[in-house]
């Protein structure tokens, strides 16, 4: 099995799916319509281009810094400056990171994975407000969604660990994961590891604005324990102070005097 990892993280992030009218919501993790509409961007696929190939990724998210909610009091004018657009609440997610996964044939996410490198569209963090920062792609994993999930190094920033350590003594970080049901239940996981289930209505039949709707899919919640990454060995000021060459030193053990030169040259001064 293979699995391509992403790391979503932003200053704004954004991922709706009961947004209505005037009241723009959020979800609190990604959804699995936003990250397929990032995954056809990324391959240069237009609103009306099929994408059936990409429904059939198995996904799963884990969230390792879970921001906040903010919202937005949105007003807007045409172009001309005379009319005034519908007023509108947006809400947003501030300052989160998430590690997400995409299982699934290996070719198809060997091309995905080299276009969220070099992306045929922009990228956004689900809406086109909301831009990601780099990187995105993390690479491919030869194992299955859960264990990639379980396995990576925590991705939440150096302050926002910082934080929770101090906050709570050192205490571990345990991340909420949402994954599929069916991955959750191939993996075989002890009755007292197994979490609540629920219903998103997230899974797009088709990104055409002429016929857009959404099929419902059955997501599992877990919980994994993660590590902080492994500090870098490597220290450039080590280097620097283990560097025995001292520049004054030598023109320190230089005898050469130039004014004792001038006065010998010029002895009635």
């Amino acid at each position: 099995m293979t699995v391509l990892l992403l790391r979503l993280a932003g200053p704004l992030q954004s991922w709706g799916v009961k947004s209505r009218f005037t009241v723009r919501a959020t979800e609190l993790a990604p959804t699995k319509s936003g990250i397929i509409g990032m995954l056809a961007a990324a391959v240069g696929r237009r609103r009306t281009d099929p994408i059936e190939d990409l429904l059939s990724l198995r996904f799963g998210v884990r969230k390792d810094q879970p921001g906040r909610v903010i919202r937005d009091f949105h007003t807007a004018r045409t172009l001309d400056g005379k009319t005034s657009m519908p007023l509108s609440d947006r809400y947003y997610l501030a300052d989160a990171v998430f590690l997400a996964g995409i299982e699934g044939d290996t070719a198809l996410l060997e091309g995905l994975d080299e276009a969220l490198r070099h992306p045929f569209f922009p990228l956004y963090l689900g809406r086109r407000s909301c831009p990601p920062t780099h990187p995105v792609s993390l690479g491919l994993r030869e194992a299955g969604l859960l264990d990639a999930l379980r396995a990576e190094p925590w991705l939440a920033a150096q302050w926002f660990q910082q934080w929770f350590h101090r906050k709570y003594r050192g205490r571990p970080f345990d991340a909420e994961m949402l994954l599929d049901q069916d991955v959750v239940q191939e993996a075989a996981l002890p009755a007292q590891e197994r979490g609540a289930v629920r219903g998103s209505r997230d899974v797009p039949a088709s990104f055409d604005p002429r016929r857009r709707d959404y099929g419902f899919r059955q997501v599992e919640q877990l919980t994994t324990r993660v590590s902080a990454p492994e500090p870098d060995p490597h220290d450039p000021m080590a280097e620097l102070s283990a560097d025995a060459h001292d520049p004054m030193a030598e023109l320190a053990a230089d005898d050469h005097d130039p004014m004792a030169e001038l006065e010998e040259a010029n002895p009635c001064s």
